[in-house]
């Protein structure tokens, strides 16, 4: 048996190297990094503890505030807001998609 060469050692380091790290990047984990970063850019970006002070008491009120809000703040966060809608939704879906599998006898 010969010895493999210093070619064959690197390319099946890496391919051992992402054959490990392949469980833990998925497009789940994926979407709770977004939904952290997005949340704490919008944090950054508005006083959010204001906006709902400041938001009426009835839902109709409270709705009308926050779509008012949303068109009248700047791109970016309404670019973070849509994100972080659109992982967190992802990751409903992803958590009930898996849940019924779980509990799925066929």
């Amino acid at each position: 048996m010969t010895n493999p060469s210093s070619i064959e050692q690197t390319v099946m380091r890496r391919v051992r190297t992402i054959h490990r790290l392949r469980p833990l990047i998925s497009f789940g984990a994926l979407a709770s990094v977004v939904t952290v970063v997005a949340l704490y850019g919008i944090g950054r970006e508005v006083w959010v503890v204001r906006v709902f002070e400041n938001s009426p008491q009835d839902m109709v009120g409270r709705f009308l505030y926050f779509v008012y809000a949303f068109e009248h703040t700047r791109f970016v966060v309404q670019s973070l807001v849509v994100l972080t809608l659109a992982s967190t939704l992802y990751l409903a879906r992803l958590a009930a998609d898996r849940f019924t599998r779980a509990f799925t006898f066929a």
